[in-house]
């Protein structure tokens, strides 16, 4: 019978020495090339980018609808924005400008008013668009506000640590925000290039977890794959981990009781980013008052490990 083949969706197919599969920002390391403006969707653009750019593209886009608009005004004459300074060109455009940002945004202060048929129709519509610009804006303002979104952090590396009678790998994470995540739940996948008969193709392994949920994260949880005789990574180096171009794959799912919705982070860990034969040092403890007190600083603080029981070959 043929082995069944594990592809979670990053194909077998190897291509080159990919720098990792998941970047550290949780983003796939994928860039997309053929797309054309009908695969640009500005929602989902002005959701998913950074605040300054958002800033940017709508202060940018304020600043040039209104300029269009004031060179429509200018075009159909000034001398039909009453109220207007017409004493230079200068004057005349920024009047035509300021009318247009007070039309647009609905404002109206009543100084410079339009005269004319076609001024007030172009006045009129500009009305209708900025009414219609504002609800847009809304929308995206609050589709960024209500999104839910985990800030956790990782450690910046795994370790290989003793694990009651032998060894295992493991990584850590904490809620960075003051909101409770429930129902935490945990996916560990192991990526290496091997040899087939078709050349060299990408492998998964799903890691078995020895608690693959917990029911909740107010501190640090230590996520543990126990290296037995059923791991992949059974008697196993980091030359090996090297030689494979080895990269653990983090999935972890909770739920984000603020907005009651499910969701999900990405991570990953190549092989350089393994410490072997070290530990992590605990990040929390009771302070004065008998709080508990939560370090974020030290989740990624590590000691070495002395007088381990594990196998040379995985503490090296």
């Amino acid at each position: 019978m043929k082995p069944i083949s594990y592809d979670p969706g990053f194909t077998e197919k190897y291509r080159g020495n990919l720098r990792r599969i998941i970047n550290p920002s949780g983003e796939f390391n994928v860039r997309r090339r053929g797309t054309t403006w009908r695969d640009i969707h500005p929602y989902l653009f002005l959701v998913n980018c950074s605040w300054l750019i958002f800033g940017l593209v709508i202060c940018g886009g304020f600043v040039i609808a209104n300029a269009v608009f004031s060179l429509i005004y200018l075009k159909l004459g000034i001398q039909h924005l009453q109220g207007a300074d017409t004493s230079t060109a200068f004057h005349s455009f920024m009047s035509a400008f300021f009318f247009s940002a007070q039309t647009f945004t609905t404002v109206g202060y009543g100084r410079i008013s339009p005269d004319g048929v076609f001024t007030n129709l172009v006045a009129s519509l500009q009305a209708l668009l900025g009414l219609m610009a504002l609800a847009i804006g809304t929308g995206v303002l609050f589709g960024r506000f209500s999104r839910p979104a985990a800030r956790l952090a990782f450690s910046r590396q795994m370790v290989v640590a003793p694990y009651e009678s032998g060894t295992s790998l493991q990584f850590r994470v904490a809620n960075r925000r003051s909101n409770n995540l429930m129902e935490v739940e945990a996916l560990m996948m192991l990526s290496t290039v091997e040899e087939s008969e078709r050349g060299l193709i990408r492998k998964y392994k799903y890691l078995s977890l020895e608690r693959a949920q917990v029911q909740f994260l107010p501190l640090t949880w230590t996520i543990v794959h126990p290296i037995d005789q059923e791991s992949p990574l059974w008697g196993q180096t980091s030359d090996y981990l090297a030689k494979h171009q080895a990269e653990f794959l983090i999935m972890i799912k909770a739920f984000d009781d603020t907005f009651f919705q499910t969701v999900h982070v990405r991570h990953s860990y190549r092989f350089d980013e393994v410490a072997w034969g070290a530990r992590f040092v605990p990040a929390f403890e009771p302070d004065d008052q008998g709080e508990m007190l939560l370090d974020l600083g030290k989740l990624s603080e590590i000691a070495s490990v002395e007088n381990a029981t594990a196998p040379k070959s995985l503490l090296e």
